[in-house]
């Protein structure tokens, strides 16, 4: 197994040295940085199209890897320009190749050419995807003009006032952070006291009557009471009504509770008037 240990010689200080790449004296990245103070960092680059060396004259096709200097040279807006020198490997010459971010591809600066190996759309019956040039586009003069004047006119009268009208609310709303989170924290509050009522109350009705609770029940609204009284109403309407006969022997006599020393006597009478009633035949 490949040990990872790191010798630290006695005379070592880490607050004074720092690492061990300072207490020797080299880079972190070694034989790469020796040109480092002069924004040089050696790295592996290979060619990203074939190429002929003006040194020898010598073909060198497309992949190969070379140890080259790279630096940057440029910015393109934010996007930097990097160079890579490149020494030949068939002669002692030396080529420089650029990034274009611009066309997003290589150039050939000097020292060699380029294999012009392009290939047309056009040509092939398709179309150009990465045209840059606009010189090579026939413009009329006229159309341009119109499409300028529209484009202007919908700048002043559109865009511009709906600018101004953004930036118009963008003030107000931001003009005082702390009033308004105060404001927005405090309806939340009084909508959360809110709902916190309604589910309790809505717990209570749910447990007397022996709803489930994942049961979701109506907001008390005048509009949904007011149909499903009218809706009861219609069903009590339409609901039959039975009639029932009412005969001497279905109704029960009740008579009048006296008082004295006649209660004896009326109380056996009015059961056996009951029991006369309940033994006559029905017709």
């Amino acid at each position: 197994m490949q040990g990872f240990n790191k010798y630290y010689p006695p005379d070592f200080d880490g607050e004074k040295h720092g690492s061990l790449n300072s207490y020797r004296g080299k880079h972190a990245l070694g034989d790469r940085a020796r040109k480092l103070d002069q924004g040089i960092l050696i790295t592996r680059f290979e060619l990203p199209f074939n190429i002929w060396c003006d040194t020898c004259n010598n073909h060198i096709g497309m992949g190969v890897r070379y140890n080259a200097e790279k630096k940057k040279v440029g910015m393109y807006y934010t996007t930097a320009i990097f160079s890579f020198r490149c020494k030949c490997h068939l002669c002692d010459g030396w080529f420089e190749i650029q990034t274009d971010p611009k066309n997003t591809r290589y150039v050939v600066i000097s020292g060699a050419r380029q294999k012009d190996e392009d290939w047309n759309p056009e040509e092939n019956g398709g179309y150009a995807v990465h045209d840059t040039d606009a010189s090579s586009s026939t413009v009329d003069p006229l159309a341009a003009l119109e499409k300028t004047t529209s484009a202007q006119t919908h700048l002043t009268k559109v865009q511009m006032p709906r600018l101004d009208e953004l930036q118009t609310v963008s003030e107000r709303f931001n003009a005082d952070p702390y009033a308004l989170s105060s404001k927005v924290r405090k309806q939340f509050r009084e909508v959360k006291k809110v709902e916190a009522a309604k589910r309790k109350a809505d717990d209570l009705v749910k447990e007397r009557y022996g709803l489930p609770s994942s049961l979701p029940l109506l907001e008390d609204d005048p509009d949904a009471a007011r149909e499903a009284k009218e809706l009861w109403e219609k069903e009590q309407a339409a609901r039959p009504v039975k009639k029932v006969k009412v005969t001497p022997s279905t109704v029960p006599i009740v008579p009048k509770q006296p008082s004295g020393k006649n209660a004896a006597v009326s109380s056996l009478r009015a059961r056996v008037l009951g029991n006369t009633a309940k033994l006559q035949p029905r017709r």
